[in-house]
């Protein structure tokens, strides 16, 4: 059991509920867009339990166009996380970073992944959260599969067959006992030329007696990533959101990143709160995301677009998260 925690806590895409019985929620989060935008899918398998011991393995399909979310419930049981590698069985579902096969009263068929592109890795900093991934009481831990792939495959969804080849997608994963009483989230891969991604969040973050609002911004840019996050000195410089929109500026030496997000119509979705998924967060996959990212050395735009079919939740207490 320690060496699978070990293992899991340098590859933040594998299993980290090794020998947790209680308080405890670990979800994976499959964005799915087929090629000509016209469906948008999330698949998120993953298992909870709470502080009675009480456990429940589920999957989540949110339909973002149709704006309606399904909960398939299964036995604890059923859940069988590989070690080593990031594989799940739930039932007769198959979960992996190159691929996941349905078997849901609704939904049903394979897609294959290709060319992901991970969050950036080393041994001192080890995915998206950094040396945070080392601190043993964090509420929420945060990992990035792959900011964009391509997708391939067909899925059958209640009795629609579905083309998903040439489509894009977007894999993530949270782990913890609860998700933040108040942030924001949003993601897109979708601009006006491809190889391009935006994923950003902004939390309040629980740290012994008190707190801080931390977060984390990356832009995908054809062959590199640029980072903003709390570890790496970069600061938030406006965080705000009302019932129209959100914005964000993150800033560090090199680069400032300026986010303006137009919300639209969101669905419920199961979430966690102290490991059983008892709450409620509202998410879009229609949103549109106007996106600027200014080289400070060079005095260069590198990026003003506006993504499409963006991924946008603002949950919780977002007045503790706010900075004008």
């Amino acid at each position: 059991m320690i060496k699978n925690k070990l293992q899991a806590l340098f590859h933040p895409e594998q299993y980290h509920g090794w020998g947790k019985t209680k308080k405890y929620f670990e979800g994976w989060y499959y964005k799915i867009i087929n090629s000509d935008e016209t469906k948008a899918f999330a698949f998120i398998p993953g298992i909870a339990m709470d502080e009675n011991g009480s456990q429940q393995a589920f999957v989540q399909v949110l339909d973002g166009k149709k704006l309606t979310a399904e909960y398939h419930k299964f036995d604890a049981k059923q859940f069988i996380p590989a070690k080593g590698k990031f594989e799940v069985k739930l039932g007769d579902n198959f979960f992996s970073t190159k691929k996941i096969k349905l078997d849901l009263p609704t939904a049903q068929g394979e897609l294959t992944f290709e060319n992901q592109i991970p969050w950036s890795s080393s041994w001192y900093s080890p995915g998206i959260m950094g040396p945070f991934s080392f601190v043993p009481f964090m509420q929420c831990y945060h990992g990035i599969l792959s900011m964009d792939h391509s997708i391939h495959g067909t899925l059958k969804i209640k009795g629609e067959e579905i083309d998903f080849s040439n489509g894009r997608g977007y894999m993530e994963k949270d782990w913890g006992r609860s998700f933040p009483s108040g942030y924001i989230w949003m993601q897109t891969n979708h601009f006006s030329q491809s190889g391009i991604s935006l994923k950003a969040s902004v939390a309040k973050i629980p740290w012994l007696t008190s707190s801080f609002v931390g977060f984390i911004g990356g832009v995908w840019l054809h062959d590199r990533l640029i980072e903003f996050t709390t570890y790496n000195f970069t600061r938030l410089r406006k965080s705000f959101a009302d019932e129209k929109k959100v914005e964000l500026v993150l800033e560090n030496r090199n680069h400032r990143l300026e986010i303006f997000a137009h919300r639209e119509a969101a669905t419920s979705l199961a979430s966690p709160i102290l490991g059983f998924m008892d709450g409620r967060i509202e998410e879009s996959m229609t949103a549109k995301i106007e996106v600027k990212l200014f080289d400070k050395k060079n005095k260069k735009v590198l990026l003003e677009d506006t993504g499409r079919n963006a991924g946008l939740e603002v949950a919780g207490k977002v007045s503790e998260i706010l900075i004008a």
